[in-house]
């Protein structure tokens, strides 16, 4: 009898072994799939910190981050080419219709060589300096020497924002560099003695030095305040509201960790 007992004992468990190895069990963090980002070359660097560590915590989980531009990020969100599109500039008009989440809010620094000894900036000067009528670093305080402009390519959120909220109606001059992306614009400047560039608040590096801008320096404590005034949101974009796997990931986005990950990377946390 006792041995008729551990015979059916060691039937169940087998039987047991077998249908565990019948399904794939859920990794540790209980998330499987793969998401797709896409967009903003600038909001692409916080993506891909945010999504490792997402990934670390959900073993099953792939997140592939591309850059492309803001403009290419509301296209890829229409078209389902991604599961999030990346912007770095409020949504035009034309583009709106789909459900926009800001993750953060970011600041655009005017850098120059570090060994630039102009300091400050007024709002006017820049706006001069980028359409082309301060052409000396003369003009501003500095040594006799040409100006070099560094601009960003056309669809670039942080492009569109810097013209919104500093060129105004003025047009931005046709002598400058252009480059396609925050790094590129940095390693410009950081490489040209007399180059003036921007980024984004996260992109700043020892490589080049940021400038005040009416006194005010690109700061997260001078942006929390409403002092530096020079900023913009960084956004997701979905189809529809965020579901499943997708919607897992912006709530970790958007979570305390999310949002401690954030400023650690030198943004500004929206929660």
């Amino acid at each position: 009898m006792l041995c008729t007992s551990r015979f059916r004992l060691l039937l169940v468990v087998i039987a047991a072994l077998v249908l565990a190895g019948c399904g794939k069990a859920a990794p540790p963090g209980g998330h499987l799939g793969t998401i797709t980002v896409a967009g903003s070359t600038s909001v692409q660097p916080l993506s891909e910190v945010l999504s490792q560590r997402f990934m670390e915590l959900n073993p099953g989980v792939r997140i592939n981050v591309q850059g492309g531009g803001s403009t290419a990020g509301v296209k890829a969100a229409r078209e389902r080419a991604a599961d999030i599109g990346q912007s770095s500039r409020e949504l035009k008009p034309e583009e709106k219709g789909l459900h926009e989440t800001v993750i953060a809010r970011d600041a655009i620094a005017i850098i120059v060589h570090p060994s630039n000894p102009v300091r400050e900036l007024t709002s006017a000067q820049v706006q001069a300096i980028f359409a082309g009528r301060l052409a000396s670093w003369k003009d501003v305080g500095g040594p006799d020497r040409a100006i070099v402009l560094v601009n960003r390519e056309a669809g670039s959120g942080t492009l569109g924002v810097f013209v919104e909220l500093v060129m105004g109606k003025d047009q931005l001059s046709d002598r400058a560099i252009v480059q396609n992306s925050t790094g590129a614009v940095r390693t410009t400047v950081s490489t040209t003695r007399d180059a003036v560039g921007y980024v984004s608040l996260a992109g700043l590096t020892p490589e080049v030095k940021a400038v005040a801008i009416d006194g005010v320096s690109p700061t997260i404590d001078n942006v929390l305040a409403g002092k530096y005034v020079v900023s913009r949101p960084f956004i997701y974009l979905t189809p529809q509201a965020p579901e499943g796997l997708v919607k897992a990931y912006i709530d970790f986005v958007l979570s305390a960790e999310g949002q401690a990950m954030v400023r650690k990377e030198g943004l500004v946390p929206v929660r």
